[in-house]
């Protein structure tokens, strides 16, 4: 009788977990033979090629739905999904973007809450998550999911060890000294891009006077071409470079040029999620096959797929990241500057901008 009573209370307690498995399961299948009707999905993102190519044929060949990708610029496909909208004839279901296009889907209301699309377990399930929960950047927490979380260069220096020795370096201050006066370059910092972001933070963390002594009485050579800037380092026009990319860094020192990429513990690098933002559009024409792409995506399956293709870490924490560029890899417990923080981006990075810019015409 004992044990027949314990049975039956452990079938009574177990019973609604039974049924909410039953119930997004339901709906799962409810999305997938939806989505089937629809035929398609269509992601507008990255202009990278890897992704173009792989990202279709693993969705294809797990759901057998087409998934039409149309990669551009930005800004571009920003402009897109305005025109679609204002003629009232959206073609696009989901957006893969960075912060500042993000930021003007948001405020032109392009985008819908996502939270509620999302149903997979492994999905909602916060122990699969870095920071123990979806990391969403917008105010309200739903419309704007963050899926890469790596370090980028600033304060990594690329030098020319035909010219300069690593140790020559241990802060960034170490530039002021008038030796390097004219040695050294730096990316563009009043023009969109990293460049700016190297002088927001430097401008947050050391002050005005740091960005001018920096950027004016130093003379560096300023450029926007980021392979301008590796030339210059690998020929020794100027063999210290603050605005050449950790990547393309490593890909020269591995073709035998005397390259080095050095830290500096007082500026270790920040954060950014590049173009791994991830939002619903707004009257989406294939809103089934948009919400299975997203689950998908989310998944460990497809945020791992994306990432080695892209060869960067995400915010899920149970994929391989074997690939990822160890310069690249956040460290736990250190203090990283977050150039995807929200009012950073909407409010401090272009006043900075601004400021510095003025800084620099005041000294030519």
């Amino acid at each position: 009788m004992i044990r027949w009573l314990s049975g039956f209370f452990l079938m009574f307690w177990l019973a609604p977990a039974w049924g909410q498995e039953r119930a997004w399961e339901k709906q799962w299948n409810q999305i997938l033979a939806g989505a089937r009707k629809e035929g398609k999905a269509v992601v507008v993102g990255s202009a990278d090629p890897t992704v173009r190519t792989e990202l279709p044929a693993a969705f294809k060949a797990k759901f057998g739905i087409a998934l039409e990708y149309i990669g551009g610029r930005g800004a571009d496909n920003f402009s897109r999904l305005v025109m679609e909208r204002r003629a009232g004839a959206t073609t696009v279901d989901v957006v893969m973007s960075g912060l500042s296009n993000m930021v003007d889907y948001y405020n032109e209301k392009i985008i819908i809450p996502l939270t509620p699309a999302l149903i997979l377990p492994e999905v909602l399930d916060p122990t699969k998550w870095k920071k123990g929960k979806l990391w969403f950047l917008d105010p309200e927490g739903k419309y704007i999911l963050r899926l890469y979380n790596y370090v980028l260069s600033a304060g990594y220096l690329t030098i020319n060890t035909q010219y300069i020795k690593p140790g020559d370096f241990k802060s960034i201050k170490d530039l002021l000294d008038p030796k390097w006066k004219g040695k050294f370059s730096v990316y563009d910092p009043t023009v969109s891009g990293t460049g700016e972001i190297d002088a927001a933070r430097f401008y947050t963390d050391f002050g005005e006077d740091f960005v001018k002594r920096l950027y004016v009485d130093q003379k560096p050579g300023i450029s926007r071409d980021k392979r301008q800037l590796a030339d210059w380092v690998a020929r020794g026009t100027y063999p210290v470079s603050l605005g050449v990319e950790t990547e393309g860094a490593q890909m020269m020192k591995q073709q035998g040029l005397p390259i080095e990429v050095i830290g500096l513990p007082d500026v270790p690098g920040y954060l950014t999620a590049g173009n791994g933002l991830l939002a619903l559009v707004d009257k989406s024409p294939h809103p089934n096959a948009a919400r299975l792409f997203v689950n998908w995506i989310t998944s460990r399956e497809g945020l791992e797929l994306l990432a080695r293709t892209r060869k960067k870490p995400t915010t899920r924490a149970d994929v391989d990241e074997s690939f990822v560029l160890p310069l690249e890899l956040p460290r736990p417990g250190v203090r990283y500057f977050d150039t995807y923080d929200w009012e950073f981006t909407i409010t401090t990075r272009d006043k900075i901008r601004v400021r510095v810019t003025e800084l620099i015409k005041a000294g030519s």
